[in-house]
């Protein structure tokens, strides 16, 4: 039967989770769209509700995807589409939306090794920037991002956005600073970090393989006590009047960096064989 009020319990439902402390409470998030729901898929990622709406849903992979989903046990519900208007937060709706489980890692399941590096944010605050940092991350085959203390939620509907699926790639962990420095020095994993102060380029440094990358807030950056755990501080050169790089650039630059000396590493080395 298909679902035509605006107000009926799951829809609503679906709509309070776009308010953080509802993700909170309820560990679940929600997608919209058919990439996103098709990465999901692809992914393993727990699907607990489909909506679809006939009106919009379209395309032949659209209609194969909800019968893929269907088939897993995922219970589908028909919307109208007004009431897909309604859970929509996007200009054309496509007739596509999920509630998903949210995924965590602890700090435990932080693992590094031989071509795999991890991202610590410091308190970043712009889901927008989080959900690119995670798109980045999944373009040079990082492993995750550890999220200290007052970060923005990476299940927050711009992070979504800004991720275009990553977020099922990356592993995430959340944790408090004085928690990520005590397991940084039982590891002794190497860690880098940025600052405008540093006096090192940050294309002059040779990166450990593995590493981690820190990079602070977007508005005061690294503190000192987050400075005296790296290892290293490096700086991004600027010769412009702003004095600033946007934080997902800035994380941007630092994991191409890294990416392409291993990339070049490994093409000396099969040139040596």
């Amino acid at each position: 039967m298909m679902i035509t009020s605006r107000a009926n319990l799951k829809v609503k439902q679906f709509r309070k989770l776009r308010d953080r402390k509802e993700r909170q409470k309820t560990g679940l998030f929600t997608i919209e769209g058919l990439r996103i729901v098709a990465e999901a898929v692809e992914q393993g990622a727990k699907i607990e509700l489909l909506f679809v709406a006939p009106e919009f849903l379209v395309s032949e992979f659209g209609q194969q995807l909800v019968e893929t989903v269907q088939s897993s046990g995922v219970d589908v519900i028909e919307v109208s589409g007004d009431v897909f208007h309604g859970l929509s937060l996007k200009d054309g709706p496509k007739g596509l939306a999920a509630v998903v489980r949210q995924r965590w890692s602890s700090l435990a399941e932080a693992r590094l090794s031989p071509g795999i590096n991890w991202t610590v944010l410091e308190s970043i605050q712009n889901p927008g920037n989080l959900g690119t940092i995670m798109r980045t991350q999944d373009a040079v085959g990082a492993e995750g991002l550890i999220l200290l203390d007052q970060s923005t939620d990476p299940y927050d509907p711009a992070a979504m956005r800004g991720s275009m699926g990553a977020i099922f790639t990356q592993q995430l962990v959340k944790t408090s600073f004085a928690e990520f420095a005590d397991w940084k020095r039982q590891q002794g994993y190497p860690l880098i970090g940025t600052s405008d102060a540093a006096e090192v380029d940050y294309q002059a440094v040779t990166y450990p393989d593995p590493v981690l990358l820190m990079m602070g807030s977007e508005r005061q950056g690294l503190k000192g006590q987050h400075v005296a755990l790296c290892d290293e501080m490096v700086s991004i050169p600027m010769v412009g009047k702003n004095d600033s790089l946007n934080l997902a650039v800035a994380t941007g630059l630092m994991l191409y960096e890294i990416f392409n000396q291993r990339r070049h590493n490994k093409a000396n080395l099969i040139n040596t064989l």
